[in-house]
């Protein structure tokens, strides 16, 4: 799915700004970053992360803060703003969702999902729904995509599967090396535990879908479908039918997609073709 038109909104970097709210508490402790992680529970390369803006601390992080600062939920809710601030509100529920969510199931047949994208190919499928934007507007479009990533590193991540059908890997999304780095990132992510990849390979003839939508599960139960469209954004539906009719279009693409093995196997194979 394309993932929404990630609209820039202050503050333009939800990262950067909680950083310094990081740096500001541990200023106001008078602790080292060694003594302040210590206290969180965290080791001090993932503070100094944090602190630089390097990525957008997690829910539990701003949780240990709230420990730590004796503030009741204050970093924590701070943090759950700046995560959806700048996205439509559209796109709001889906986030909320895919943070707390057990498990997230998506059919890619257009672009990959956000959670799989490098930034080089964010940038590319960002650039192509807004052509007449700037460098630093697509920037800031990208960094935002990229925020979400965080899901996959909880500590308890969702276990992500993800069914791509083969005109996503073959097609040529920014350039070349773009296009490389991206299905190379897909054979490290495809040796998560927690990620199962599944190819769907032309010769499985029609797909039980032609358009890609998304399922969300909380507490290991499908809960909700996410769809979109070209022109009035997306919507998540937690309609029991609808949940369960995803069930049975995913189970129909899970049958019809190649195993886990081959499927990487085909990644390989179409990331040489397009190193050649």
């Amino acid at each position: 799915m394309s993932e929404g038109a990630d609209q820039g909104g202050d503050p333009t970097n939800a990262a950067t700004y909680f950083g310094e709210e990081v740096k500001a508490l541990r200023d106001s402790l008078r602790l080292s970053q060694d003594d302040f992680a210590a206290d969180l529970h965290y080791n001090q390369g993932e503070v100094s992360k944090v602190e630089k803006g390097a990525k957008l601390a997690s829910e539990a992080f701003a949780a240990a803060m709230d420990r730590v600062a004796k503030t009741p939920g204050v970093y924590t809710r701070l943090r759950n703003r700046l995560a959806k601030q700048g996205h439509p509100d559209w796109f709001v529920p889906y986030i909320t969702l895919e943070e707390s969510a057990t498990g997230v199931t998506d059919y890619s047949c257009t672009f990959l999902m956000g959670l799989l994208q490098t930034p080089e190919y964010a940038a590319a499928v960002v650039r192509a729904s807004f052509p007449r934007e700037s460098d630093d507007q697509i920037k800031k479009r990208v960094e935002l995509r990229m925020q979400r990533h965080g899901v996959l590193e909880r500590d308890t991540p969702p276990a992500l599967w993800v069914i791509i059908h083969e005109a996503v890997l073959r097609t040529v999304v920014g350039d070349r090396a773009v296009i490389v780095g991206q299905l190379e990132r897909l054979t490290v992510l495809g040796q998560s535990p927690n990620v199962t990849l599944q190819a769907l390979p032309f010769e499985a003839g029609a797909a039980p879908s032609h358009l890609p939508f998304t399922l969300l599960s909380l507490d290991e139960k499908p809960h909700a479908v996410y769809t979109e469209t070209p022109t009035h954004g997306g919507q998540t539906d937690d309609t029991p039918a609808v949940v369960a009719a995803a069930v049975q279009k995913f189970d129909r693409l899970r049958m019809a997609a190649l195993s886990e093995e081959k499927s990487l196997d085909l990644i390989r194979k179409i990331m040489e073709d397009h190193a050649r």
